[in-house]
């Protein structure tokens, strides 16, 4: 493969990866102003986010089936033209029961892209590459917390939350025309497969019943719904307990979405040394590490926003490092079928996260300890599914061999 089709692809599926986390940081900051312009609080604003995560868990078991069925560019297409509609929709939103529902619908076409995008990994690149692949796109998805949140807080200073929407309906636009004339066709469509109920859920069960499968996609789903966690509570902590502007609130997203996106840079030049099975331990164990110190410091009111920023950035890093070793060994077991396998590790990844974005909502406390209790739990929680799971793995293939 020629690098110049290499990085174009690169640039094409990291895009596709990080329409939806672009439209969930974009908004963040409009938090304050969607609430005073609908009539309500900024918790129940967070509902908006609740619902778009698990838009995107019902799209990813929608999409899963149909982009083994039909290629990954036809499903694809239906995908952005939803997104595309659903987000001019969020423009004219007037009640926060039609922003809640458009948001559902935004995400049932967004999710069209990720899973088409991880899916594309599989088909296009060696598997021993997936790992290292998942990280460049990672590269591309990390610019979204940089760019998003700084970019929602000016946008929404200057021409008001509406707006935000406006620009997402445009990426989705450009997004359309560059599948359509630079993304290949990576894949023949499987006419076999069957959409009718009985065997899509056959095809996800035995997805599932694969022991690397269920082992690294719990491990990374629970691990990644403190992400989403960190994506609901920021916008309380720091914008209404440290009394944060808008525009400072989406400065601090942006630094502290580097670690994100260095780690799994790092993550990339460990590969070379180290495998997957090696860094994710000690990355969950790091993580785990550092929320209890977030919990601990926010239940004494001694942490402060500085010892607030530090924990989040090393948890982070952390997570930089869990999601693209896990994505690859979730997927390295399914070179026919990774459309099903990608949508049932999205589904379970945004499954997780729309759980923690609901719970953490539900505290009213005007402190940063329900986010630090809703990060800790994950972590601790993925540190032991991946040590249980690692030991059915081997008792597996001790018993095959």
């Amino acid at each position: 493969m020629k690098r110049s089709t290499y990085l174009s692809l690169i640039l094409i599926l990291g895009s596709l990866t990080a329409l939806g986390p672009f439209t969930i940081d974009m908004y963040l900051p409009g938090f304050p102003a969607i609430a005073a312009d609908l009539g309500v609080d900024v918790e129940a604003v967070g509902l908006t986010l609740s619902s778009y995560f698990i838009g995107i868990c019902f799209g990813q078991l929608l999409y899963g089936p149909l982009l083994d069925r039909f290629g990954r560019k036809r499903p694809l297409y239906i995908g952005l033209l939803v997104y595309i509609a659903t987000s001019a929709g969020c423009v004219f939103a007037t009640t926060l029961d039609s922003l809640v529902v458009l948001r559902f619908f935004q995400a049932v076409g967004s999710c069209a892209a990720t899973v088409a995008a991880m899916a594309m990994v599989r088909d296009l690149f060696p598997v021993h590459e997936n790992a290292k692949v998942f990280a460049l796109l990672m590269l591309v998805v990390g610019a979204s917390p940089m760019v998003a949140p700084t970019v929602g807080g000016y946008v929404t200073s200057a021409i008001g939350w509406h707006s935000v929407f406006t620009i997402l309906a445009c990426m989705g636009v450009l997004l359309l025309l560059a599948c359509i004339f630079w993304l290949p066709d990576s894949y023949k469509p499987d006419t076999t497969l069957s959409l009718k109920p009985g065997p899509i859920i056959i095809n996800f069960w035995s997805v599932w019943t694969v022991p690397q499968f269920y082992t690294y996609a719990l491990t990374g789903a629970v691990a990644f719904s403190a992400l989403f966690t960190y994506v609901s509570g920021s916008p309380k902590v720091f914008m209404q307990v440290f009394h944060l502007s808008d525009k400072a609130y989406g400065w601090v997203f942006a630094a502290l979405s580097v670690g994100f996106i260095g780690s799994s840079q790092v993550n990339t030049l460990l590969l070379k040394r180290y495998r997957s099975e090696q860094i994710l331990p000690v990355a969950l164990t790091v993580m785990s590490i550092a929320s209890l110190f977030f919990v601990w410091g926010a239940a004494g009111g001694w942490l402060g926003l500085a010892g607030t920023i530090a924990l989040l950035a090393v948890m982070l890093c952390c997570l930089g490092f869990v999601n693209p070793n896990t994505a690859a060994l979730c997927l390295a077991p399914f070179p026919r079928n990774a459309g099903t396998a990608s949508a049932l590790m999205g589904a379970l990844q945004m499954g997780a996260g729309a759980l923690a974005s609901v719970f953490v909502s539900l505290f009213k406390e005007n402190t940063a300890f329900p986010m630090a209790v809703c990060m800790a739990t994950p972590a601790i929680i993925s540190l032991v599914i991946l040590m249980s799971g690692r030991r059915v793995i081997a008792s597996r293939k001790a018993a095959v061999s």
